[in-house]
């Protein structure tokens, strides 16, 4: 009897049925496994893996359709495990148990198990800590397969007993390969032209199993002669580029937007804000992270750009989608194209720094106030100098605390608005310098 958590094509009932063309080009040997040379060279991690005749339990860590499962099947073959597979959506507690026993008996038998779990994130903190005893005492050898950033999704432990590997995208070279592949199988050339061929290419969106799927579509129509491109995508439907809204590619995605902004680049700025609205993400989350853009690197450098996203903001609220859209468009290629500067973000920082080492030095006694007459007899406000009667409007006292030296946290540069902001802290400075205060 088959065990119960093979897969359909180790059961010899399932031979004889109708094989997607994914799964008849799934490859035989690692060697056949498209796009992943980093991992599998004879210098690469898995290749050194197998030369030295040791498996450890690993992470896959890629997109869909790059050849987690496949490789994990192959590992297996490589080191004669028994492979069994399981997918985290499906498998509760009960189920876990049976696979473990299972292993245990093989293991008494002689015969080790590589238990490949999909989308192993989906497990809660408890069911990977199942996992240990059974990887830390040989009975599995555990490879897992996620799509989601590792280091966010998994325990601290099941991590460190792991390697985690990290699998590309297929880029078109390798999709390209993959398609000269397929039609070998199908035994014809697609009915495409040259441009249909790239644009069928481009539509798998760096996934091979969605280029398979793609190209056995192709390969059934019915054409008097090749397609072109735009005959192609009148037939065929883009793929939905991948885009969770609370997984790595929103945190990915938002990062490249606000590199590219801080990088004063309008053009990728832009491309990265309209990957994230296409993927369907809030608009009011890309307007208050716009605005925080503006606090954070244009700063005083600009004064005016917090005032534009706060415009582009609430002109979004008053139009909604899609035509508010192209508000938060504008703040974009402002705050790109303004003069940059962290100096107040850097300032605030050393500022908080020095207010936890100080704890609570208290303010000098001459700038606080004296509303009741014993504190007046405690020397509060005596010696204050009232700036607006000093000359030039600037008195030079200290407002530090008494026990602690002048801090220097805002350090402006010689860019847009700030320039003229320095200026004023220089003359400041001197001023102070000159009146018997310390010096900036």
């Amino acid at each position: 009897m088959a065990d119960l958590f093979d897969t359909p094509s180790d059961r010899e009932s399932g031979a004889s049925a109708p094989r997607p063309l994914a799964d008849r080009l799934r490859p035989a040997a690692l060697s056949e496994v498209i796009g992943q040379d980093h991992l599998l060279g004879p210098e690469a991690p898995l290749g050194a893996m197998l030369a030295s005749g040791s498996l450890s339990s690993l992470i896959l860590w890629g997109p869909p359709g790059v050849g987690k499962t496949t490789i994990a099947r192959l590992l297996a073959d490589e080191t004669d495990l028994h492979f069994v597979q399981i997918s985290a959506i499906f498998t509760g507690v009960p189920e876990l148990r049976k696979v473990f026993e299972a292993a245990r008996i093989r293991r008494q038998n002689g015969q080790g198990t590589l238990l490949f779990v999909d989308e192993i994130h989906r497990f809660n903190k408890a069911q990977q800590d199942g996992f240990l005893p059974h990887m830390e005492d040989g009975t599995i050898v555990l490879v897992g397969a996620t799509t989601e950033n590792p280091s966010f999704e998994l325990n601290a432990a099941v991590l460190s007993r792991s390697q985690v590997l990290v699998l590309n995208r297929l880029d078109e070279d390798a999709l390209e390969r993959m398609l000269i592949r397929a039609e070998a199988e199908i035994g014809a050339k697609l009915p495409l032209s040259r441009g249909a061929r790239e644009a069928l290419v481009s539509m798998a969106d760096g996934d091979g199993r969605a280029l398979l799927n793609l190209v056995e579509q192709v390969s059934g129509w019915q054409v008097s002669e090749p397609l072109d491109a735009d005959g192609l995508t009148r037939r065929l439907t883009r793929r939905a580029a991948q885009y969770d809204k609370s997984g790595d590619a929103h945190y990915n995605l938002i990062s490249a937007l606000h590199k590219s902004v801080r990088g004063s680049d309008p053009d990728a700025a832009l491309y990265w804000l309209a990957r994230m609205l296409k993927g369907g993400e809030d608009p009011r989350y890309l307007a208050r992270r716009i605005t925080r853009m503006a606090v954070e690197d244009i700063g005083l450098a600009d004064p005016q750009a917090q005032g534009v996203c706060l415009q582009s903001w609430e002109t979004y609220e008053r139009l909604g989608s899609p035509e508010g859209e192209l508000a938060l468009a504008q703040a974009v290629v402002y705050l790109a194209l303004a003069p940059k500067s962290n100096a107040a973000y850097a300032g605030y920082k050393a500022a908080i720094s020095a207010a936890t080492r100080t704890g609570s030095e208290p303010p000098p006694k001459h700038i606080l106030n004296a509303p009741t007459s014993l504190m007046k007899d405690q020397g509060y406000g005596d010696g204050y100098q009232y700036d607006h009667d000093a000359e030039d409007g600037f008195s030079g006292q200290n407002y530090f605390p008494e026990t602690m030296k002048r801090g220097i946290y805002y350090l402006p540069v010689e860019r847009g608005f700030e320039r003229e902001l320095k200026r004023r802290l220089d003359f400041f400075a001197k001023l102070r310098s000159q009146r018997g205060g310390e010096e900036r």
